[in-house]
This record gives C-alpha cells, structure tokens and sequence, in this order.
C-alpha cells in the first residue's frame, strides 16, 4: 500500500471550504451543496472582506475583477495593482494554510477596460503514512487560477464585463488500489453587469450589478472521465447605496445576494438501487442542465440563497471604516459572521485591513473566527 490517506483527501480537501464554515448537522434536513476548487468562494479581497463580503455593486477599484468586471471602466484611476494576503484557520492552529490574490486593470479612454487576476491557494503540507502509520512522504496540496477579462461601457451608465479563467487543483498525486490520481483543470467565464446610479459630480446615489461567475466545465483529479466534480458557478446580486453627507464625509450601504449553480446532492434513501440511479444522474447531469437544477431538487430555494451586508464610512476619501455581515443557512454550511475593517489611503497606495469577529464557543465555536486579510492598493496614474 503505497499512500493509505490518498483517496480520502481528495475528498476532505474538497469539502474542507465547508468544515471552516462550521456547518452543522444537529437538527433539520441538511445537504450542503458541496463543490471542487471552494476557494473560489474565499472572498479575496480586504475591503470587501471587511463588508460582510459586499462587493457586487461597491465602487470600483484594483480587486473588481474579484466581484464584477464592469464597474472598472467606471473607476477614477486609469490603472491600479491589489494584492492582498489572507491567513486561513488561523483560529484552529493551522499556520500554514494561506490564499494570495493580486488583481489588476488598466482603462482604455473612457469606455474600455482590460483587467487580470490570479488567486494561489495553499493547503500547507501533509503527511501521508502507510496502515502502520509509518511516514512515507509529504505533499503540499495547491490550487490557483488566473483569468483575464475585458470591460466595455455599453451606456453612460451601463456597463458590461467578460472574463475567461484556468483553474489548477493539485490535491494528490499518485496511485491508490490502481487508481492514478492528478491535478485538476477545469476552464470558465464570467458574465457581469454594473449600473452606475450615482450622481455626476457629488457621486451619490444607487448603484446595481449582476454576476454569473465560474460558468465552466468540471473538474476531475483522475482519468476517469464520469468522475468529474462541479466547480463553484455562481449567480450574484448587488446594490449599493452612497449618501453624501459633505465634501469630507460619506457613507455606502451595500447589500449582496448570492446562490450557487449547483444542485444538491441526491438525499440517501438507503435502497442501494434507487441511491445508485440518482447518483448517477447527479454526477453525469451536464454543466449546463445542473445550472437550471440547482434551483429544484431536495433543497428549500430560499434557504440556498446567500446574503451579505455592509456599511463603509469615508473621509476625504483618505480614513475608511467598515463592518459587515454574512449569512448562510445552517442546511447549506452555516456560515454566519460580523466583520470589521479599516482602510487608508496616502497619495497613490491605499491599505485594507479587515477582521472577522470571533463567534461560538467550544464546538459551536466558528473555525473563521479572527480571519485577518491585508490588502494593498497601487495607483499607477501619476496624473490622478
């Protein structure tokens, strides 16, 4: 037996995104809808993140390409660089676990943008043992992406964003019982929408974005072409409200909606027969026909939705501070959480920093809790 763990932790490292949620199983029907590459869900981003994860419809910057590729034909900078750094699970000890993003976009005259991202999730480093438990090797799963998009203002105030993405998923390698496991690859693209609602001049007023996000194929981490594993699409919704109080003093009220375009698994019946069938038809269902599942099935259609909710205090533009709020239905990974954060902008480089607010005690105790993002902002227009 050359790795007796290999096997097992594709599947723990695929629903490892839902065991840091803290879902729970202790009352009601729950079927988590479950995905390959969950870090695709990871909010990357510290400004958002400080926001409840709101960043549909936020006023553009350097990490839109994260959330809606749309708004960046609507920013004031001609070109900007994010790059911020995420320590994940930090609350339960894992100290090598991390996910770095950077993004980018420069703005072609008024109306155009083309923009990049790229997101590097590390697992840190395991230890696979024989049935003695004596060590063999060590591996160090990872997985990334990085997309390109292109922007384009289809009105004043409507704007429209394209982007096409490779994902890489390197959880195992190896052979197990004669199965040779791989890295993962899965192409996608996005569709965005942004509605700039704010006034010229004073810049308040109501904004709105639609998403469809990682719109792509499946993934599978061995040759086995039937057994391939949704990655996350996702259909989004934003508005965003800027109140201009004075020239020094402003506030923005965001509010996302967000569900995945995924189904839930078949629920078991304990009749191998029946259980078989309507596994097969899950897993064999084609990407597309499982976008328009994912709204029937055996899951209640409210409960899979889920809602952020923000607020960001500006000063001149300069001092930022942040809160937030994020649900998620117990039946669907159960994350819910207070964020905080502030921000700082000094001539052409901005600084984001947020905190998730520790939640639960002893096993109700939330595995994000204290989760810390740091983010960085270049502004690369001298003239601005």
């Amino acid at each position: 037996m050359r790795r007796k763990a290999t096997g097992y932790f594709i599947a723990l490292c695929t629903a490892i995104f839902f065991f840091a949620a803290g879902a729970t199983a202790q009352s009601g029907a729950v079927n988590v809808v479950t995905t390959a590459v969950p870090f695709l869900r990871i909010s990357p981003d510290a400004r958002s993140g400080g926001m409840g994860d709101v960043g549909i419809a936020m006023s553009p910057d350097a990490n839109a390409a994260f959330w809606n590729r749309a708004k960046t034909p609507f920013a004031k900078k001609t070109n900007a660089i994010g790059l911020t750094y995420t320590p994940w699970l930090q609350d339960l000890g894992v100290g090598d676990v991390f996910l770095a993003s950077l993004a980018g976009y420069h703005k072609i005259g008024d109306d155009q943008a083309i923009s990049a991202s790229m997101r590097y999730f590390s697992l840190g480093s395991i230890q696979f043992t024989d049935f003695a438990g004596n060590p063999l090797n060590s591996f160090r799963p990872k997985e990334f992406c990085i997309d390109f998009g292109y922007s384009l203002k289809l009105s004043p105030n409507l704007g429209l964003g394209l982007a096409l993405r490779y994902i890489n998923s390197s959880l195992a390698n190896g052979s197990v019982n004669g199965v040779s496991y791989k890295a993962g690859n899965a192409v996608a693209g996005d569709i965005t929408l942004f509605h700039d609602g704010t006034e010229s001049g004073t810049k308040q007023g109501l904004n709105w974005g639609i998403t469809l996000s990682n719109l792509g194929s499946k993934i599978g981490y061995t040759n086995d072409a039937q057994n391939k594993d949704y990655i996350p699409a996702n259909m989004g919704l934003g508005v965003a409200y800027t109140k201009i109080f004075d020239e020094s003093n402003k506030m923005t009220f965001g509010l996302d909606v967000n569900k995945l375009l995924v189904p839930a698994p078949p629920v078991a019946t304990n009749n191998f027969s029946t259980d078989s069938a309507a596994l097969a038809d899950y897993r064999n269902s084609s990407v597309i026909s499982s976008w328009f599942k994912s709204f029937g099935g055996s899951t209640d259609l409210l409960k899979s939705f889920q809602a952020s909710l923000g607020v960001e205090y500006s000063y001149s533009d300069l001092f930022f501070l942040r809160t937030g709020y994020f649900y998620e239905d117990k039946t669907q990974g159960n994350r819910q959480y207070f964020s905080v954060g502030i921000g700082l902008k000094y001539s052409n480089i901005g600084l984001n920093f947020s905190y998730l607010v520790p939640s639960g005690n002893g096993v109700t105790r939330n595995p994000l809790s204290k989760t810390l993002r740091f983010g960085l902002l270049f502004y690369l227009d001298p003239s601005n």
